[in-house]
């Protein structure tokens, strides 16, 4: 398939939801309780309305269907979808393509290192330490989550693992976090002098 082929929907959030239908029939609150319980709403954005959108837009495209309507106690009726073959299709291929072909990303945190040196020797080792306490406590959060998943023997690792990935981001940021902290601290990162603006180390001055 072609990286640049359009799909009937491309909403990252659709390919969570075709991810749950594979396991079995759900509503969409059901859906979110689960990615919420997993912690996926880590990778996926989860709201009530974001959802409903794109499993409107899944059904649209024919990728999923609804199976049955179900009413609990006095709650509302609610609409138990479930795949298509064609959705079914779809998603192994969309799985398929963003395992094979590595994406463009434009993370903002990388927008922000490349001007690091606007923030001055004791403002970037400021910044750089709070974000380092920010990381190593979602480090902490997502390696908890994913023991507390794992020990309780409801869902396989293989459901999972998109948690082990993020736990290696996550380490990895931390140790490049202490890294260049370290080197600022001693001065194995050189700083220009504020009249002259910071240069890269390519000799381009910005």
């Amino acid at each position: 398939m072609s990286t640049t082929a359009r799909r009937a929907v491309s909403n990252s959030l659709g390919l969570a939801v075709l991810g749950l239908l594979m396991e079995s029939p759900a509503h969409p609150h059901a859906m979110a309780a689960t990615l919420r319980e997993r912690g996926m709403d880590r990778v996926f954005k989860v709201t009530t309305g974001s959802l409903y959108d794109v499993v409107r837009a899944l059904e649209r495209a024919g990728w999923i269907e609804t199976r049955e309507t179900v009413r609990v106690g006095a709650r509302p009726e609610r609409t138990v979808y479930q795949h298509t073959a064609l959705g079914r299709v779809e998603f192994v291929r969309w799985v398929d393509e963003l395992i094979r072909v590595p994406a463009d990303e434009y993370p903002k945190f990388l927008s922000a290192v490349s001007y690091l040196g606007a923030l001055g020797p004791d403002g970037a080792v400021a910044a750089l330490r709070e974000r380092t306490g920010r990381v190593r406590a979602s480090l902490e959060e997502v390696r908890q989550g994913h023991r507390e998943v794992l020990e309780a023997g409801e869902v396989p690792r293989l459901f999972v693992v998109e948690a082990e990935y993020a736990v290696r981001m996550l380490e990895a940021e931390l140790g490049w976090l202490e890294e260049i902290t370290a080197d600022i601290e001693t001065g194995r990162l050189a700083w220009p002098e504020p009249v002259t603006g910071w240069v890269r180390t390519s000799g381009e001055t910005r």
